[in-house]
């Protein structure tokens, strides 16, 4: 196969560039290395945990950098607005006389 090049426009997307490159080695290698009649088996086990591990990761940079944008950004202060009245027991409405 021709090789291919690929380009991240941020550190999100380079993460997972790298990470599904690991994940696809780690992939062929447990193919490779399977004792024959339980290539599927080995690989699934080798797939689930890293696809979890990859989404979790995935996650965490995207969360990561936007807060580090909202950061940047700043937030404007404003007062929040008041409750009509406060709530009565169990959050519904106070009684009325």
């Amino acid at each position: 196969m021709k090789p291919r090049t690929f380009q991240a426009r941020n550190p999100l997307e380079a993460l997972l560039l790298e990470q599904a490159l690991l994940l696809a080695r780690q992939l062929q290698k447990a193919a490779d290395s399977a004792p024959d009649g339980q290539v599927l088996a080995e690989v699934e086990a080798a797939a689930v945990p890293a696809g979890r591990e990859l989404t979790r990761l995935a996650v965490e940079a995207a969360l990561q950098a936007q807060a580090e944008q909202a950061e940047k950004k700043g937030r404007r202060a404003a007062a929040a607005p008041a409750a009509a009245s406060p709530p009565g027991p169990r959050g519904r409405p106070g009684a009325t006389s």
